[in-house]
This record gives structure tokens, C-alpha cells and sequence, in this order.
């Protein structure tokens, strides 16, 4: 009886195991995915900025990336409001609020490389 407890609790401390290896798996290919889908967005938003400047003179990348960050914004802005978890978002609607958006974006991604420097 008391060899059937412990070879239970071993086989119990086996699936354990296997079920962490397992996450651990799942999570690392997860960061991989994600690594791969950041770096293709940096290669089509590199290519885009390129052809957009020219292919549209008096533009430059610092001009196409602004129009880019905030035209990312508002595409999260329409998947939050699709959403069916959420029921309201408050957007700024002034005449300058586009603009002040793309600078706090811009702000904010000068102060993450700050960060990391």
C-alpha cells in the first residue's frame, strides 16, 4: 500500500513536471512569435516610410512616422471600441487633437529610449 502511495505520488510529480516543461515551451515560442511579428512590422514600416518619401517629395521619414504612429492609434482606438468587453472610450476631438496625440506618442517613445540608454 505504502509502495502504491509513493509510486502515485511520483507519477503525480511526473505530469507536474512535464505540465511545466510544457508552459515553459509554449511561452518561449510565444516570445519567439512575437519577436518575429515586431520585426516585420519594423521592416514594413521601414519600407513604407521609404516609398512614401519618395514617392512624395518634401516628406521626410520623421513626417511619414508621425502619420504612421497615428494612424496606429486610431486603429487601436477602433479594436478597443470593437470590443465587446468594453463599453466606452473618451477620445480627444478638439482641432488639435491629432496633433497632440502624435506628440504625446512621440514623447513617449523619446522617453522609453531614454530609458534605455
Amino acid at each position: 500500500m505504502r509502495l502504491a502511495a509513493n509510486e502515485k505520488a511520483e507519477a503525480e510529480k511526473i505530469l507536474q513536471i512535464k505540465k511545466a516543461e510544457g508552459e515553459a515551451e509554449s511561452k518561449y515560442l510565444s516570445g519567439l512569435g512575437i519577436a518575429r511579428q515586431r520585426q516585420a512590422i519594423v521592416d514594413g514600416l521601414r519600407d513604407s516610410v521609404l516609398a512614401f518619401s519618395e514617392n512624395v517629395p518634401g516628406t521626410s521619414a520623421k513626417d511619414v512616422m508621425d502619420m504612421v504612429l497615428v494612424t496606429q492609434y486610431f486603429d487601436t482606438m477602433k479594436e478597443i471600441g470593437a470590443s465587446s468587453k468594453s463599453s466606452s472610450v473618451f477620445i480627444p476631438h478638439g482641432p488639435g487633437a491629432v496633433r497632440d496625440i502624435a506628440v504625446q506618442i512621440r514623447d513617449g517613445l523619446l522617453q522609453g529610449n531614454a530609458a534605455n540608454l
